[in-house]
């Protein structure tokens, strides 16, 4: 890929430049905290809705499973009755080019079966009263110092960024309950349409639930492939420090072929992945993740725009990925919803002497 500018979705700490002295930015006075849980929403979104009335106001998320969950049956979709309000189509995508990411463009100007399926705005999110608690108590004490996070890390660090850095950074911290063990599937797709499975069992770990929280980290790691055979049994282990350039990510593979653990300085920035075709790079897992030190960030404000957004229907377990998900070119966009959201846009120039890859995202409130 091309190397210039991102507008980018999320993201993490830092590494490189040692010794490289980078300000550190203000805090939240005690009256723009205050603003958390009042006009905004205790993460830091615009409560109120849009003047258009396209855009709700928040009144709270959805905080409980819908009607019919149950654990062995997964996700239930609670906006099933919803119709698709209009559709984008590579056609019409002129008509709605202003909100739109560069990359959704490109999608719908490349594959012409490519469409978005737009849907009312249904805001959601929702999380624990602790974690509302922890964000505005916090709000007044962190700061950005350098690439690191002073004072601790804990969900939302920054609910009203003053720079693109600290919206980024409100991303690898994110409420998570403490930690993740999932498992899941992905699918490298070649041109042509051929395309295999890749199963993978991921845990994470955030610090403060560790028995021995360490100084400087922000999570322990830990993933392996369970499919195809070629890379069953492979196994990654990280340590990811919050400040990257205090102490740069630790990171050990397990490869089964050898029976041998190495290190792995390798899975950082925008190496290739295992087991992705080179569709994939490290910084690129997770939306984004890692070390930002080689990109200046610049927040560029908030935009409203269209955002895949509760997609329930495409996490249905009477799905089968050969037939009904998987296409040549995306997934089924039959399956997929978009919303009109408002976004923060963040730009990342590539700075002088750095190498990496150009994609386009957004940041979400």
């Amino acid at each position: 890929m091309k190397t210039l500018n991102r507008i980018l979705t999320t993201a993490l700490a830092a590494a490189g430049l040692l010794g490289t002295a980078l300000p550190a930015h203000a805090k939240l006075t005690a009256d723009e905290a205050a603003r958390l849980g009042a006009d905004l929403t205790p993460m830091g979104a615009e409560k109120a809705g849009n003047k258009d009335g396209t855009i709700p106001a928040w009144t709270g998320g959805l905080c409980a499973p819908p009607a019919g969950w149950t654990a062995a049956k997964g996700y239930v979709d609670p906006f099933a009755s919803d119709k698709v309000q209009f559709t984008i189509t590579k056609a019409n995508v002129g008509q709605y080019k202003d909100k739109l990411t560069p990359g959704m463009q490109a999608m719908l100007d490349k594959y012409p079966e490519f469409k978005m399926n737009v849907y009312q705005t249904r805001r959601t999110a929702c999380l624990p009263q602790e974690a509302y608690d922890v964000i505005k108590s916090n709000a007044p004490k962190l700061e950005l110092r350098g690439f690191g996070i002073v004072g601790g890390v804990r969900d939302v660090p920054f609910p009203i960024p003053k720079n693109g850095l600290e919206a980024i950074w409100n991303h690898a911290p994110r409420y998570l309950g403490g930690g993740v063990k999932r498992q899941y599937n992905s699918f490298p797709v070649r041109s042509n349409g051929d395309h295999y499975r890749i199963s993978t069992e991921e845990r994470r770990i955030f610090n403060l639930n560790l028995d021995q929280p360490q100084d400087n980290l922000l999570l322990a790691f830990l993933s392996y492939f369970t499919a195809p055979a070629t890379l069953e049994g492979t196994v990654f282990l990280v340590h990811e420090p919050v400040d990257q350039v205090k102490q740069t990510r630790s990171a050990w593979i397990y490869n089964a072929g050898q029976r041998r653990v190495r290190r792995a300085p390798d899975l950082a920035y925008d190496n290739i992945n295992d087991g992705t075709e080179g569709l994939r790079t490290t910084d690129q897992f997770d939306a984004w993740n890692g070390a930002p030190d080689r990109y200046d960030w610049k927040l560029l404000g908030k935009k409203e725009m269209y955002v895949p957004y509760n997609a329930f229907k495409l996490s249905s377990k009477a799905l089968k990925y050969e037939n009904d998900i998987i296409r040549k070119d995306s997934v089924n966009s039959d399956l997929m919803r978009y919303e009109l959201h408002r976004v923060w846009v963040v730009e990342a120039n590539l700075k002088a002497g750095q190498q990496a890859h150009l994609r386009q995202a957004r940041v979400l409130p």
